[in-house]
């Protein structure tokens, strides 16, 4: 019988195992084919249509529709209902996270067209240092000695890869670090914003609510920036295939990350993308042709020692808040033990 259970929980245990690196595998192939593919239609010498804002509005507009027929036609997806999604809610939370992600997006996929791939993944290592110096000046986290020597061993590294990149360019560096400063401090706000208020959005929810957002928030600059560059360009047709397969990626790369994240957990996801970047890094090189330099890769190892760190380190203070957790539950039911057999004893004495 006790062979039979073992088996049962080994079994069980290898099933969830194996599906956690599914998980893990459809987010990175989604992930890759969605930098790549952006990479491939916005680039100059590549598929050459240089219009982020209007990519971005394209992904937005899909995933807007989709995200609505899912959970109000279909009804596959229920929307939070407490608190309920107000109008003063919206205004005060949804929007301002809505108009830093169309920022983040509109300035990531912008620096495309200047930058490779490869540089770029160098680049977002930054992602843990923003997030981090963002949380202490919202009050979100502390300062600490330690934590601040790993960010600067991460900012060290980058800037070397950085000083050894064959086709560095200033503006496109620029929009980089612009994207990621404007992502940590959405990710900051959906702490404070969204769930402090007790609001769980899952990816297609978020969509629902922050997608028709950011098409507006995109409407005016591509008003100004783009539409009149399109007129002009007014003979080039743009491939609806290419354009609604890239969306489409865009769309299940937000479900990947619902199911990465649903079934294991965001740190997971960021050992994923510490994978997942030196996979791209290795196809940039190989397949489309990046000059990756040594300098870079000493540069990029430093930097991603410092982010392996910094994920150790999270992981340790998770391990240990769920063992606390435990303690503290331990604790009630021992107590509510006690309490029990008080009771019985004292109405024993008293029979």
């Amino acid at each position: 019988m006790g062979r039979e259970n073992g088996g049962a929980m080994s079994d069980g245990v290898l099933r969830k195992i194996l599906l956690s690196y599914t998980y893990v595998a459809i987010w990175i192939f989604l992930s890759f084919s969605v930098i790549v593919y952006n990479k491939y239609i916005l680039d100059p010498k590549m598929y050459n249509w240089p219009f982020p804002i209007s990519l971005t509005m394209i992904h937005m507009g899909f995933c807007s529709t989709l995200a609505f027929l899912v959970i109000r036609v279909f009804r596959l997806v229920e929307p939070p209902s407490s608190p309920a999604m107000t109008r003063d809610l919206y205004a005060s939370s949804v929007l301002p996270i809505g108009a830093l992600y169309s920022l983040s997006l509109w300035f990531s996929n912008s620096a495309y067209i200047y930058l490779s791939v490869s540089f770029i993944q160098m680049l977002k290592a930054l992602m843990p240092v923003a997030v981090y110096s963002i949380g202490i000046l919202f009050k979100k986290e502390s300062f600490k000695t330690a934590s601040m020597l790993n960010m600067l061993s991460i900012s060290f590294g980058v800037a070397i890869a950085a000083y050894g990149e064959a086709r560095f360019d200033g503006w496109g560096v620029t929009l980089q670090l612009a994207a990621v400063a404007f992502e940590a401090t959405r990710l900051v706000l959906i702490q404070i914003l969204l769930t402090s208020k007790g609001i769980s959005l899952n990816p297609i929810t978020s969509l629902y609510y922050i997608a028709p957002c950011c098409f507006m928030f995109l409407l005016v600059p591509w008003s100004f920036v783009e539409l009149p560059r399109l007129r002009e360009a007014a003979s080039f047709k743009p491939n609806v295939l290419i354009f609604g397969t890239n969306s489409l990626c865009a769309f299940a790369l937000n479900l990947a990350v619902f199911l990465l994240v649903g079934k294991t957990s965001a740190l997971t996801m960021n050992v994923a993308g510490v994978v997942k970047d030196w996979l791209l890094i290795a196809f940039s090189w190989s397949v489309i042709r990046d000059t990756v330099t040594p300098v870079n890769l000493f540069g990029y190892g430093i930097a991603f020692l410092g982010v392996a760190y910094y994920n150790h380190v999270k992981l340790q203070a998770l391990k240990a808040k769920e063992a606390q957790k435990k303690a503290q539950q331990a604790d009630e039911e021992a107590g509510a033990l006690l309490q029990e057999r008080d009771g019985d004893r004292k109405s024993d004495s008293q029979a």
